[in-house]
Formats: C-alpha cells, structure tokens, sequence
C-alpha cells in the first residue's frame, strides 16, 4: 500500500510517517508546514518517502499527493478548540471544506482506504458523571473543532456510508508524549513543562475527567485500521485509547508530581467545564485487537527527560503550541 498522510509534518503525523516507513510502506505526506517542517528532516532521504508542500483546500496540491495513492489517514486540520475559535474561517474551510474536498478527490482517484482522525472531545459532557461514553453515546460537541469533526462524521456514516472507498472513524483521546513536531500546549505535556521550569502549576477545575493515549499508539491506531479487513473496519467507529486511562486534572498532576520533584500545586475551584467525559475503550480491543503500549506516566517521564537535557532552549516558544 502507498499510504498518503495529510498533515504528516504535525505532532501525530509526524509519528505515523516513520511507523509505516519502519513497516515497509511507501509514504507521502502532504502538509502545509504552518508549523515548519523541522519534523521530517530526517526522512526526506528515505527512498520509500515523498513529500509535497500543499493544501488540502486546493485542488491542484490535493490531485497531485493522490496519484498512486492506495489509502488514506486524514489528520490536516486545525487542531484544538482554542486554534479552532481564533481562526474559525481558516477551521471551517479545511475541517469541513477541505476534508470533503478530499475525501471526494480520493473517491475519484480510485483511493480503496480512507481513516479520518476525530477526537473524543465529540462527547463533550456525560449525562451521568459515574457512566463511561461509548461509540454509540450521544455527541454533545461543545466546541467548533468538535463542531466540524461531528460534521464531517455525519457526512461520512450517513452521505459516503456505500461508497467503494473503505472510511474508518477513529476518535482519538487526548494526545501527549513525545514527537518529532512537540507541543507543549496539551496537559500532561504542559503540567509537566510547567513543573520542571517553575516548580508549580496551578489547576482550574481538577474533577473534571478526559482519556488520555500516548502519540505512538494514536498512530499506531491507524496502521492497525489500514491493516485490518475491510469488512471490519468499514463505515466503523472506534474510540481510541484505553478505559484505564481516564483521568482527572487532579489525577494528572498527581503523577506529574511523582517524577518532577518538589513541585507546587494550586487547585483553584471551578464547576464549569464544558467537556467532562470518560470513555470506555472496548470496542476497538475486542474488534480489532488493539491495546496501549505506554501510559500517562511514561509520558511525564519523556517530557521531564526531555527538557532536562537542556536541548530544547525555549519550552515556551511559538513553535511548541498550535497557537
């Protein structure tokens, strides 16, 4: 399979380029470079590797990366409710615009697999706080990035459900550990930041529950759906993660506080969140036989090796957020 991987220069895509290149698969990617293309420089002499510079909202860039294309994994967006509500206009038209543009180029193009990465973040808040959401739950999007991700949903179960292309659903949890593009502007990968270069952090509403999965098996995620029969994995959804791996704020920093020593916590009361919701796992294990390699310890532990060494001389720096 020749694998074309939209936003493969980003902090999940990034990863997923060198598991399918470590796995014999012909790669392309084909990303914009908002945030610089630092995170391939070590591929690019890959003789199985290709990259192109372009957009997923024109067509020109799109009908170029699908040629000789045998499947998908759809990660290009604007990624995370905060860069969603600053450039609103730019998220509607690759979120929505863009991703439909694609998935209908690639349809043409005679594209057999077709995984788009969604988020957890559909759910946003439980109707029953002790309960556990599932794929069939209610969506309650409470964001514009969760808004279009349902949208786009939508229009692949219910629009593109008999096409000939194979499309996989994958809702991701919420992402941390280390990547070629870091980020520093998720939680665990910010509380631990925050701990090592202030020796505090400060935690608004610490009650308030998300799943977490490490950026390999995220990735790892979608190599098991293109690998897997078509059968299977057709018009499905699947929460990815593990029902383990639920935590709260309060738990987070918990575990933060275990590896970076001395570290000062400030819990300020809060009892409005919008999204606040544990995820049960099942489906995707029992299906297709998927299970976590790392948790959320072993990521605090990366990061906290990470910026311990020094190597990275501004944590704080534009290029390590997504706005």
């Amino acid at each position: 399979m020749k694998i074309l991987v939209t936003g493969g220069a980003g902090y999940i895509g990034s990863v997923l380029v060198r598991q399918l290149l470590n796995k014999g698969y012909e790669v392309r990617v084909l990303d914009s470079l908002k945030f610089g293309g630092e995170p391939l420089y070590d591929v690019l002499l890959n003789q199985h590797f290709e990259f192109f510079k372009g957009n997923i909202n024109d067509p020109s860039s799109v009908s170029l990366a699908l040629e000789g294309i045998t499947g998908i994994a759809h990660l290009a967006a604007v990624v995370g409710d905060p860069a969603c509500k600053k450039f609103s206009e730019e998220a509607y038209a690759t979120n929505w615009n863009g991703s439909v543009a694609l998935f209908e180029a690639a349809e043409k193009a005679g594209v057999k697999r077709f995984v788009f990465a969604s988020t957890c973040s559909n759910y946003g808040k439980m109707s029953d706080p002790d309960s556990f959401v599932e794929e069939t739950s209610p969506l309650y999007p409470v964001s514009l990035y969760a808004e279009l991700k349902v949208k786009f949903e939508k229009y692949l179960h219910e629009e593109r459900r008999d096409t000939d292309m194979c499309s996989t659903i994958l809702r991701f949890s919420t992402v941390y550990g280390f990547s070629p593009r870091i980020r520093f502007d998720l939680t665990v990968n910010e509380f631990t930041r925050n701990a090592v270069v202030y020796g505090e952090q400060e935690i608004w509403g610490q009650q308030f529950w998300r799943p977490y999965c490490h950026v390999d098996d995220l990735a790892r995620s979608i190599v098991l759906v293109l690998e897997s029969p078509e059968e299977m994995v057709r018009s499905n959804v699947y929460n990815v993660g593990s029902t383990e791996e639920n935590y709260t704020k309060g738990m987070i920093i918990e575990e933060v506080c275990k590896v970076v020593p001395k570290v000062r916590v400030h819990f300020v009361e809060s009892l409005e969140d919008p999204r606040d919701y544990r995820v049960n796992f099942d489906k995707i294990h029992a299906q297709l036989g998927f299970t976590i390699t790392k948790k959320v310890p072993h990521g605090i532990r990366e990061i906290y090796s990470l910026l311990k060494t020094g190597i990275i001389t501004d944590p704080f720096g534009q290029k390590f957020k997504n706005i």
